[in-house]
């Protein structure tokens, strides 16, 4: 690790809840937040201070719910307290491996989590600690991508790194057509004049007026997050105002 440079101070990093359910992605699968926890050290010992949003897919999707019937607002709160079960979790993981870390959640849960905090959060990643923070907003009809525009703007981030199960953003979708060519470089007006579908609207406008970077990584290659963490070109895709 000592020869790797990371080209970002402090970063929020967004995973999907999936991730923690291991290869059938339901569910919390020790081994799976092993895994993830590795990675997150590996960035992490490299001095980068890193606030981690995570979703809640994995448990329960508001989504869903309120397609069968169920009131909007009731079904997100759910999701929202499902974001807490994985952040629990990812501390578990994370201080097996002696990486000291704080869940922040914007849902009062003050018996297993701290309140979300903005300053006390700051704090925590100067101190050396992952900040983990659930609850996506705290709010119905927000989605864990809006959780993490909005925190990375607070915690005066310099980027958002979405964890992702491909390696950056394609001009269709990979996984049907062979030909699919992979962007090393968007301009935000791109994503949306193509449609690309990155991260839901209202956390991408988010990133777009204040022109917080946005870069597609693939969570599950070995290096990946690391390699994009260093700064190299050819991993994933880098979303900022500049041309594509």
């Amino acid at each position: 690790m000592s020869d790797r440079i990371p080209m970002y101070k402090r970063i929020v990093l967004k995973m999907s809840g999936e991730a923690l359910g291991g290869a059938v992605g339901a569910g919390i699968d020790p081994a799976a937040a092993a895994m993830i926890a590795s990675r997150i050290k590996a960035i992490h010992e490299l001095g980068v201070e890193i606030t981690l949003v995570i979703g809640g897919g994995n448990l329960w999707r508001g989504a869903q719910g309120a397609s069968r019937g169920m009131d909007q607002g009731t079904a997100d709160q759910i999701g929202m307290i499902a974001t807490v079960m994985n952040g629990l979790a990812l501390q578990d993981a994370l201080q097996h491996l002696d990486v000291t870390t704080r869940v922040q959640t914007a849902v009062a849960m003050n018996a297993v989590a701290e309140p979300y905090i903005r300053g006390r959060a700051i704090r925590h990643m100067e101190k050396g600690r992952v900040v983990i923070i659930a609850g996506g907003t705290g709010n119905p009809y927000f989605t864990t991508d809006t959780a993490a525009a909005l925190r990375a703007l607070e915690v005066n981030a310099e980027i958002v790194i979405k964890a992702t199960k491909v390696d950056g953003v394609y001009d269709k979708d990979p996984n049907k057509y062979s030909d699919a060519v992979r962007y090393e470089r968007l301009s935000y007006q791109q994503v949306i004049t193509d449609n690309l579908g990155v991260m839901d609207m209202t956390a991408f406008a988010m990133c777009r007026e204040h022109n917080m970077p946005i870069l597609v990584v693939n969570f599950w290659s070995p290096t990946d997050l690391l390699d994009a963490v260093c700064g190299l070109t050819a991993v994933g895709t880098l979303i900022d105002a500049g041309q594509g």
